[in-house]
Protein backbone atom coordinates (compact mmCIF):
# COMPACT_ATOMS: atom_id res chain seq x y z
CA UNK A 1 0.00 0.00 0.00
CA UNK A 2 1.28 3.49 -0.83
CA UNK A 3 0.36 6.76 0.76
CA UNK A 4 1.34 10.12 -0.79
CA UNK A 5 3.51 8.22 -3.23
CA UNK A 6 5.55 6.51 -0.51
CA UNK A 7 5.28 2.98 0.79
CA UNK A 8 3.80 2.58 4.24
CA UNK A 9 7.10 1.05 5.37
CA UNK A 10 8.94 4.27 4.45
CA UNK A 11 6.36 6.44 6.20
CA UNK A 12 6.64 4.40 9.41
CA UNK A 13 10.43 4.65 9.27
CA UNK A 14 10.43 8.43 8.74
CA UNK A 15 7.90 8.92 11.56
CA UNK A 16 10.04 6.70 13.80
CA UNK A 17 13.16 8.78 13.08
CA UNK A 18 11.42 12.12 13.68
CA UNK A 19 9.71 10.87 16.85
CA UNK A 20 13.08 9.66 18.13
CA UNK A 21 14.65 13.06 17.43
CA UNK A 22 11.73 14.82 19.11
CA UNK A 23 12.17 12.55 22.13
CA UNK A 24 15.82 13.57 22.41
CA UNK A 25 14.82 17.25 22.17
CA UNK A 26 12.18 16.81 24.89
CA UNK A 27 14.81 15.17 27.09
CA UNK A 28 17.02 18.25 26.80
CA UNK A 29 14.35 20.96 26.71
CA UNK A 30 11.55 19.17 28.59
CA UNK A 31 11.30 21.78 31.31
CA UNK A 32 9.92 24.25 28.77
CA UNK A 33 6.97 21.95 27.96
CA UNK A 34 6.62 20.34 31.38
CA UNK A 35 3.34 22.04 32.32
CA UNK A 36 1.49 20.87 29.22
CA UNK A 37 0.69 17.45 30.65
CA UNK A 38 -0.43 18.60 34.10
CA UNK A 39 -4.17 18.72 33.37
CA UNK A 40 -4.65 15.52 31.43
CA UNK A 41 -1.92 12.88 31.42
CA UNK A 42 -2.72 11.95 27.81
CA UNK A 43 -1.37 15.36 26.71
CA UNK A 44 1.99 14.75 28.37
CA UNK A 45 4.66 15.13 25.63
CA UNK A 46 6.49 12.03 26.87
CA UNK A 47 3.35 9.90 26.54
CA UNK A 48 2.52 11.26 23.09
CA UNK A 49 6.07 10.77 21.80
CA UNK A 50 6.27 7.27 23.28
CA UNK A 51 3.00 6.36 21.54
CA UNK A 52 4.16 7.72 18.18
CA UNK A 53 7.57 6.06 18.48
CA UNK A 54 6.23 2.68 19.56
CA UNK A 55 3.38 2.74 17.04
CA UNK A 56 5.67 3.59 14.15
CA UNK A 57 8.24 0.98 15.23
CA UNK A 58 5.54 -1.70 15.47
CA UNK A 59 4.08 -0.59 12.13
CA UNK A 60 7.48 -0.71 10.45
CA UNK A 61 8.17 -4.21 11.77
CA UNK A 62 4.70 -5.46 10.81
CA UNK A 63 5.04 -3.98 7.32
CA UNK A 64 8.52 -5.46 6.95
CA UNK A 65 7.25 -8.91 7.91
CA UNK A 66 4.03 -8.40 5.86
CA UNK A 67 1.93 -10.86 7.82
CA UNK A 68 -1.32 -9.01 7.20
CA UNK A 69 -2.65 -6.37 4.86
CA UNK A 70 -1.52 -2.80 5.46
CA UNK A 71 -4.83 -1.77 7.03
CA UNK A 72 -4.55 -4.53 9.64
CA UNK A 73 -0.90 -3.62 10.23
CA UNK A 74 -1.87 0.00 10.97
CA UNK A 75 -4.62 -1.13 13.38
CA UNK A 76 -2.27 -3.58 15.11
CA UNK A 77 0.47 -0.92 15.33
CA UNK A 78 -1.94 1.53 16.97
CA UNK A 79 -3.04 -1.11 19.48
CA UNK A 80 0.56 -2.07 20.27
CA UNK A 81 1.56 1.61 20.63
CA UNK A 82 -1.38 2.30 22.95
CA UNK A 83 -0.67 -0.69 25.18
CA UNK A 84 3.08 -0.06 25.42
CA UNK A 85 2.78 3.69 25.99
CA UNK A 86 0.16 3.04 28.70
CA UNK A 87 2.56 0.65 30.40
CA UNK A 88 5.32 3.28 30.07
CA UNK A 89 3.07 5.91 31.64
CA UNK A 90 1.87 3.71 34.51
CA UNK A 91 5.15 2.04 35.44
CA UNK A 92 7.72 4.74 34.62
CA UNK A 93 6.24 8.25 34.52
CA UNK A 94 3.79 7.99 37.43
CA UNK A 95 6.41 6.61 39.88
CA UNK A 96 8.95 9.23 38.72
CA UNK A 97 6.44 12.03 39.23
CA UNK A 98 5.67 10.92 42.77
CA UNK A 99 9.31 10.34 43.75
CA UNK A 100 10.79 12.86 46.15
CA UNK A 101 14.08 13.84 44.59
CA UNK A 102 14.60 17.21 46.20
CA UNK A 103 17.87 17.68 48.02
CA UNK A 104 16.65 20.92 49.57
CA UNK A 105 15.31 21.24 53.09
CA UNK A 106 13.35 23.85 54.96
CA UNK A 107 13.95 24.99 58.50
CA UNK A 108 10.49 23.73 59.44
CA UNK A 109 11.40 20.23 58.24
CA UNK A 110 14.26 20.07 60.77
CA UNK A 111 11.85 20.13 63.72
CA UNK A 112 11.63 16.71 65.38
CA UNK A 113 14.94 15.53 63.87
CA UNK A 114 17.70 13.97 65.92
CA UNK A 115 21.16 15.50 65.78
CA UNK A 116 24.57 15.25 67.40
CA UNK A 117 26.36 18.10 69.15
CA UNK A 118 29.71 18.85 67.47
CA UNK A 119 30.42 22.13 69.32
CA UNK A 120 29.32 22.09 72.99
CA UNK A 121 26.39 24.33 73.82
CA UNK A 122 27.02 26.53 76.90
CA UNK A 123 24.33 27.93 79.21
CA UNK A 124 22.65 30.89 77.45
CA UNK A 125 24.98 30.42 74.47
CA UNK A 126 25.33 28.80 71.09
CA UNK A 127 26.98 25.63 69.85
CA UNK A 128 26.69 23.56 66.73
CA UNK A 129 24.62 20.49 65.88
CA UNK A 130 24.93 18.18 62.90
CA UNK A 131 21.84 16.42 61.51
CA UNK A 132 21.99 13.49 59.10
CA UNK A 133 19.44 13.63 56.29
CA UNK A 134 18.93 11.75 53.04
CA UNK A 135 20.67 14.57 51.18
CA UNK A 136 23.70 14.62 53.49
CA UNK A 137 24.85 16.23 56.70
CA UNK A 138 23.43 19.56 57.83
CA UNK A 139 25.39 21.61 60.33
CA UNK A 140 23.44 24.37 62.12
CA UNK A 141 23.87 26.80 65.03
CA UNK A 142 22.03 25.54 68.11
CA UNK A 143 21.11 26.59 71.62
CA UNK A 144 19.47 24.76 74.51
CA UNK A 145 15.68 24.97 74.51
CA UNK A 146 15.63 25.81 78.21
CA UNK A 147 19.04 27.56 78.05
CA UNK A 148 20.76 24.46 79.44
CA UNK A 149 24.32 23.37 78.67
CA UNK A 150 24.74 20.36 76.39
CA UNK A 151 28.04 18.49 76.07
CA UNK A 152 29.94 17.39 72.99
CA UNK A 153 28.67 14.25 71.19
CA UNK A 154 25.28 14.29 72.94
CA UNK A 155 22.27 13.23 70.91
CA UNK A 156 19.73 16.04 70.79
CA UNK A 157 16.17 16.50 69.59
CA UNK A 158 15.34 19.61 67.56
CA UNK A 159 12.34 21.16 69.31
CA UNK A 160 12.06 24.42 67.37
CA UNK A 161 13.81 26.44 64.68
CA UNK A 162 13.86 30.25 64.67
CA UNK A 163 15.98 32.52 62.48
CA UNK A 164 18.33 29.71 61.50
CA UNK A 165 18.97 28.65 65.11
CA UNK A 166 17.98 25.19 66.32
CA UNK A 167 16.46 25.00 69.79
CA UNK A 168 17.40 21.56 71.08
CA UNK A 169 17.00 19.31 74.11
CA UNK A 170 19.06 16.32 75.16
CA UNK A 171 17.44 13.21 73.69
CA UNK A 172 16.81 10.45 76.15
CA UNK A 173 15.81 7.18 74.57
CA UNK A 174 13.46 5.33 76.86
CA UNK A 175 13.16 1.57 76.70
CA UNK A 176 9.73 0.20 77.46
Amino acid sequence: MTLFGYSLEQIFLVVLIFAGLATVLVMFFGDAVEGIGEGLPIFNPSVILSFITLMSAAGFILEKLAWFSSVWNIIAACIIGTILSSIFYLFVLVPLRSADVSLAYTEESLGGQLGRVIVPIPVDGFGEVVIETTSGMISKRATGYDNEAIDYDETVLVVDVKDGTLFVRTYEKKFV
